[in-house]
């Protein structure tokens, strides 16, 4: 994991769940993410997440 996914991982909670790959992309980049964490969001897998743990587990393999 990177720093700029380790301070993602501080953000993720507050969102409003199940989120969608789309919808984390969207939030990145109305948020300032680095392109690096944009491209991350952009590999996640299609669908949607329920929880800020199964996102945060998603995050952990990429």
């Amino acid at each position: 994991m990177t720093a700029s996914s380790a301070e993602l991982q501080d953000s993720i909670a507050a969102l409003d769940y199940p989120v969608s790959r789309e919808d984390l992309v969207r939030w990145g980049q109305e948020n300032g993410v680095s392109t690096e964490m944009l491209q991350v969001l952009r590999l996640l897998p299609e669908g949607s997440f329920n929880s800020p743990a199964e996102l945060s587990e998603a995050l952990n393999m990429r």
